[in-house]
């Protein structure tokens, strides 16, 4: 069920949803700041605290996964919830930019970590370029700012793909969990989910604050940054040679401990 999310629905719901969007009323310059400088920042000081940490390699490639990565089924659900269309429009403009770059500084942490040989660089970099979401976030906002949006035959059934991918990502989400992975609670888990549940929301909340983003925009970029690893980190860290176990943990973990963190978060500017 997770290989017909990630290659249809939800690519057909990003596509969906920047084709037709105003984007124009998106503050896109500043929502960048604020998330990908954060995620940028995060990245190095994760590296500068791992000459103190000391986890090896493959545990360290993982607690940057775990630090970085956020579910993209339940942000996408969750802005809808928050702030209906606004908020889903803002969601898809934050995915976006987000996921190209992650993905990025993800794989680079492989190669700088050295887990991977030539053949999974070639491999991983070849995955990237065919990354659906990303393909998806291109075309849709290519053809947003050509002004073609999607052909009138097509839209109905795009939309309505796209519908199904927020209802089965959550499900997908749940399946993922592994309560046994609870039970490993060493360095790695706790650097990576202070990272991830505390400093991340509270670096972009300091940013969207100064920068002055609108309601909306604040909101979600909180929201983004608030929320669990995503379960497919764990396929990237058995595919590249990171600690899969350690990912297994920090999903399983993050997402129940988000169940109580993230709404902290958003009440905080509620």
């Amino acid at each position: 069920m997770e290989r017909l999310i990630y290659f249809l629905l939800f690519p057909a719901m990003l596509l969906s949803t920047l084709a037709g969007a105003d984007i124009h009323q998106v503050p896109v310059g500043r929502l960048a700041l604020v998330l990908l400088g954060t995620m940028s920042l995060l990245g190095v000081a994760l590296w500068i605290a791992n000459r103190w940490l000391g986890l090896a390699a493959p545990a360290f490639t993982s607690v940057f996964q775990g630090a970085l990565r956020f579910n993209t089924y339940v942000g996408v659900a969750g802005a809808a919830a928050l702030h209906g269309e606004a908020g889903a429009t803002v969601a898809a403009v934050a995915v976006a930019l987000m996921v190209p770059v992650v993905n990025v500084l993800c794989v680079t942490s492989f190669i700088a970590a050295g887990t991977l040989g030539t053949g999974g660089l070639r491999a991983s970099l070849a995955a990237l370029a065919r990354n659906p979401l990303i393909l998806a976030c291109l075309l849709g906002i290519a053809l947003n700012l050509s002004g073609i949006g999607l052909p009138g035959w097509s839209a109905p059934t795009v939309e309505l793909l796209g519908r199904a991918a927020l209802p089965l990502g959550l499900v997908a989400v749940g399946v993922a969990l592994r309560p046994q992975a609870l039970l490993r609670l060493d360095l790695g888990v706790w650097a990576a989910n202070l990272a991830k549940l505390v400093l991340m929301p509270a670096l972009v909340l300091g940013f969207a604050l100064v920068l002055r983003l609108d309601p909306v925009s604040r909101d979600i970029a909180l929201l983004f940054a608030a929320l669990p690893t995503a379960t497919s980190a764990y396929i990237l860290a058995r595919q590249l040679g990171g600690d899969a176990e350690l990912m297994a943990a920090l999903i399983t973990g993050q997402t129940l401990l988000a169940m109580a963190s993230l709404p902290l978060w958003l009440r905080l500017v509620g």
